[in-house]
């Protein structure tokens, strides 16, 4: 059950009511609410494939602006000669799929972010990495490392935990 200044929170963080709200998945260190798990399927019964959903405005702001950087290309070039990088990253999107499907599944092995063949999205990686922890999405921990030398990010993550 998530409490309801926790769904407070996270609406006005996304400026709009949060729907398919399962957990608060990752919380910044002061407690805030970071990252949401989502129920795969909406009330209505619509799919919502994406089981971890950034919230934190700063946080995706910081996505966003990596995303533009062109991080995603490079990460996706890298993804296509590094058996190692291609492995750990096939890992994470299997890990998401199984934990999907074990709430409901879906009938599809889309997972998000682009896994397991490309980044197509480092708000999703980065969640995945801050509501499993290092160590689950190699492109989300690479993002977060990036982002926590950033002073915006002091307070929304554990410096020790992302840093490179």
């Amino acid at each position: 059950m998530v409490e309801p200044a926790d769904l407070e929170a996270v609406a006005k963080q996304l400026g709009r009511e949060p729907r398919g709200v399962l957990e608060i998945a990752y919380r910044c260190p002061n407690g805030e609410p970071a990252v949401v798990k989502t129920a795969p399927k909406l009330e209505d019964g619509t799919p919502f494939p994406t089981l971890y959903y950034l919230t934190h405005p700063a946080l995706t702001a910081a996505a966003s602006r990596l995303e533009s950087s062109g991080m995603m290309r490079e990460m996706s070039e890298r993804l296509q000669h590094d058996s190692d990088l291609a492995a750990a990253y096939l890992k994470a999107h299997e890990s998401y799929l199984a934990e999907r499907d074990a709430i409901e599944p879906l009938g599809t092995t889309f997972s998000g972010g682009g896994m397991p063949d490309r980044v197509k999205c480092l708000h999703v990686v980065i969640a995945h990495s801050l509501a499993k922890g290092p160590g689950t999405n190699p492109f989300g921990d690479e993002a977060l490392a990036v982002l926590a030398g950033e002073p915006a990010m002091a307070g929304i993550l554990e410096r020790e935990t992302w840093s490179a």
